[in-house]
């Protein structure tokens, strides 16, 4: 019986995979990796080792989710260490949980190996603290895969009145939804919003606006998935604290010799 791993690679930068996540990869028969990992962890695994491709599209899945469940059975029963290998952090909308039941359900071990997610981390590079004595007391992880209907009202009711920030992954597409439900609820028309794409990596690019404005800017920039949208007052803050993005600019002037007299 092999054991499997499953693991948060982190948000993006190579620099935030937990010291035990890089110890699961290196160790790893098999590694089944998604596609917005960086890619430069896997120079980290053996020579020998067998690589598995598991990446997501919108609307398109290299390999379904009962797919990915059945090769992680498979190499483990037959005496593999499998790194399951996930970007941000397992349980975060990374469907660790599913695995791990397909995992218990042949009582195969396996370990939670925790990852930085996106909805701080992006957040954090972009500036923007979650939450602040202030400003935030409550924040909240929200997918934008949001459905219509009763259930959902009440939900967005919810989230518009009782949350000081959204963290909303995967909701570029049902933005000018999310915005119009936010605001239908109760969130005013001028609550700062921040749209992070590629975030904590050299491509970070944010767009910030209003509940009102933020759709325009975002067509205007033409900005797609992956995407971290945020909500809430802290959103005004990044004047103040974005430094990610300054860095990599103070990066990329050139330096200036100067000829010592």
């Amino acid at each position: 019986m092999g054991k499997v791993y499953l693991v948060g690679a982190g948000p993006g930068d190579i620099d935030l995979i937990t010291v035990k996540g890089l110890k699961c990869i290196e160790k790893a028969d098999v590694i089944l990796y998604d596609r917005l990992i960086n890619k430069d962890l896997l120079d980290y695994a053996k020579e020998d080792v067998e690589l598995i491709y598991c990446g997501k599209l919108p609307n398109y899945h290299t390999l379904k989710q009962e797919t990915i469940n059945r090769f992680l059975v498979k190499h483990a029963l037959k005496g593999k260490v499998v790194t399951r290998l996930k970007g941000g952090d397992p349980f975060v909308y990374g469907r660790g949980g599913e695995e791990a039941e397909a995992l218990a359900n042949h009582g195969i071990p396996f370990e939670i190996v925790p990852g930085i997610t996106s909805g701080i981390a992006a957040s954090a590079y972009a500036g923007i603290p979650v939450t602040h004595r202030e400003l935030s007391s409550t924040f909240a992880f929200v997918t934008g895969h949001r459905k219509e209907g009763e259930e959902e009202e009440l939900r967005w009711e919810s989230l518009a009145k009782g949350i000081d920030t959204l963290a909303i992954y995967m909701g570029v597409k049902n933005l000018p939804y999310i915005c119009s439900m936010l605001r239908k609820y109760g969130k005013k028309k001028d609550t700062p919003v921040a749209l992070i794409h590629w975030g904590t990596t050299q491509t970070q690019q944010t767009v910030t606006g209003t509940l009102e404005s933020i759709t325009e800017e975002v067509e205007k920039a033409r900005i797609q998935n992956p995407s971290m949208i945020v909500v809430g007052e802290v959103v005004n803050l990044r004047s103040k604290l974005s430094w990610f993005e300054k860095l990599s600019e103070e990066k990329q002037k050139p330096s200036i010799a100067v000829s010592a007299l």
